[in-house]
């Protein structure tokens, strides 16, 4: 793979950097996860939507630029190195959007994809349920076939995003007596449908960044399923695929973090013993090293390949990075650490990264989980309690 970038490749990123340059907000916007929050990312979300920058690898006519994954990374890269807001619609942008360019009809495409381009219509996911989190296949939540609707009831948790957003995708049993991987179908749904109710989960800091949905005879129209009914479980694998694999957490992330964490040293440079110094240069050189193994990965995308199992090592490196990055600083800054608000009055962005940290390798499926995928599916392992 040659990492030198092209004379195109170049002039993109000085154009993201510019544009970036003469349109970030000209303060940090509040948190994503209470409603003031919510709609200044919204604001945001239409404001890269205005030049075009949601999704720069989809379509011009899906609102994108028509560009590849190597010039997506650049996007990327430029994005969190300006310290550019979190992304409010990143379930629909970065997780449901490839999914329908994969599996919608061109009816879907065209109906779903330019208003979630556009920031007008935000995206929350519905995995989860009280009795299947990592395990999706234990799903109960039931989708009863009636003429054109499907009538849904049961319970979604840990649904991100559904405290404020529109709409919401997730699984649900279409096939009475059906287990397992069996007879589940991928759903969109208006969150404002009757019989739909929210109940935020307020997280550590009191702020709701999940919800519970319960659904109560909720109409769903069948032209809301993407793939055929009893499909749902592979389409739901290319989605988890995106979470895990290239999307969700771009190498830009973590590198704009060691940046950062880097400059934490050098401000406590008198304090932070070798060890944290090691762990400081450890974390640098992970951060680059994800990079680089990224570029390959959508090298080989763009050559044809596919991301299978592999996804679940990206998902456990990255997550369980990000961890160790915000625990170092949390190291370095010592009892100060702990405090929410630093001496200035302003929010203590390290320790707030450091809560959220710890969900990482929870989310997106926990690394548990991965681990064993990756030991069955890449090492050829037998299955845990298997014979």
């Amino acid at each position: 793979m040659d990492l030198a970038f092209t004379p195109t490749q170049q002039a993109f990123r000085q154009e993201v950097r510019s544009w970036l340059a003469a349109h970030l907000p000209p303060a940090p916007l509040t948190t994503l996860e209470c409603r003031e929050g919510y709609d200044q990312h919204v604001a945001w979300e239409r404001e890269l939507a205005s030049g075009n920058w949601s999704m720069v690898t989809w379509p011009e006519t899906y609102g994108g630029r028509g560009l590849d994954l190597i010039e997506w990374l650049i996007f990327e890269e430029e994005y969190w190195g300006a310290g550019a807001p979190l992304r409010a619609n990143q379930n629909g942008i970065f997780l449901l959007g490839p999914t329908i360019m994969e599996y919608g009809d061109d009816a879907q495409k065209a109906r779903f994809l330019p208003p979630m381009a556009a920031g007008d219509v935000i995206w929350a996911q519905a995995w989860s349920e009280p009795d299947a989190g990592s395990d999706m296949a234990a799903i109960k939540t039931t989708a009863r076939r009636e003429g054109d609707h499907y009538v849904i009831n049961g319970q979604k948790t840990w649904s991100s995003r559904a405290a404020f957003a529109d709409w919401g995708f997730g699984l649900f049993r279409t096939e009475e007596g059906s287990s397992r991987h069996k007879g589940l179908s991928f759903l969109l749904f208006d969150l404002d449908t009757p019989g739909i109710t929210r109940r935020p989960i307020r997280q550590l800091h009191g702020n709701p960044g999940f919800a519970e949905l319960f659904f109560d005879d909720v109409h769903v129209p069948v032209d809301n399923r993407l793939a055929g009914e009893g499909d749902g479980w592979s389409v739901a694998m290319a989605t988890a695929g995106f979470e895990r694999g290239l999307m969700l957490r771009s190498p830009g992330r973590f590198q704009a973090t060691a940046r950062r964490l880097v400059d934490l040293l050098r401000a406590h440079r008198d304090s932070a013993s070798p060890a944290l110094r090691e762990k400081v240069v450890a974390a640098w050189g992970a951060a680059q090293a994800y990079a680089y193994n990224t570029y390959m990965v959508a090298a080989k995308i763009m050559a044809g390949g596919r991301i299978g199992a592999e996804a679940s090592l990206n998902k456990i490196f990255w997550s369980e990075l990000d961890r160790d990055m915000h625990r170092t600083a949390m190291l370095i800054l010592g009892a100060a650490a702990e405090l929410r608000e630093r001496a200035d009055g302003a929010a203590n962005d390290w320790l707030e990264g450091y809560i959220f940290s710890l969900s990482g390798p929870i989310y997106a499926g926990s690394n548990e989980i991965q681990r064993n995928i990756a030991a069955e599916r890449l090492l050829g392992l037998p299955r845990m309690g298997a014979g």
